[in-house]
């Protein structure tokens, strides 16, 4: 299922590097106000910018970062091809991102935040937390039977 896994093995405390960037992106989260309910609330109710900047700004870097590896046939750090493939497009997709959009709104969490959300002492997201984790396990366990 995973496309780009890399074929290399490492070492055990190899990993460190994205516990490190994932606290950065924590930190960075928590400084931006992504992870507050509040902010997340303005934006559905569509009373603030401060989230679709935040979220526009993403996509736009995301486009020009694909866009820069397609053209420049950029590798990793350990000069192994990085690979895009295509998807098609199913009425699942449609669900799923309504469930997921049903779910942030009631919640004000999406899957990033929630560790920062947890690390920041909102205690009441490990529901949350736990809720996803649950829903990921179901999707895998069901996924040969929904709609693809």
């Amino acid at each position: 299922m995973c496309i780009n896994e890399s074929k290399q093995s490492h070492q055990w405390y190899y990993n460190f590097k994205y516990l490190i960037v994932g606290v950065l992106f924590g930190i960075v989260f928590v400084k931006a106000e992504v992870i507050s309910w509040f902010r997340i609330q303005e934006m559905f109710r569509i009373q603030s910018f401060h989230m679709y900047g935040i979220i526009g700004s993403a996509v736009l870097i995301g486009a020009l970062s694909v866009w820069l590896i397609k053209t420049f046939k950029i590798k990793t750090i350990h000069g192994e091809e990085i690979t895009f493939s295509d998807k098609k497009f199913n009425r699942g997709q449609i669900y799923g991102g309504l469930t997921f959009g049903l779910g942030w709104g009631l919640t004000g969490a999406c899957p990033g935040p929630l560790f920062a959300q947890i690390g920041v002492g909102a205690t009441v997201v490990i529901v949350t937390l736990l809720s996803a984790i649950a829903g990921t396990w179901v999707y895998g366990r069901f996924r040969e039977q929904l709609p693809h």
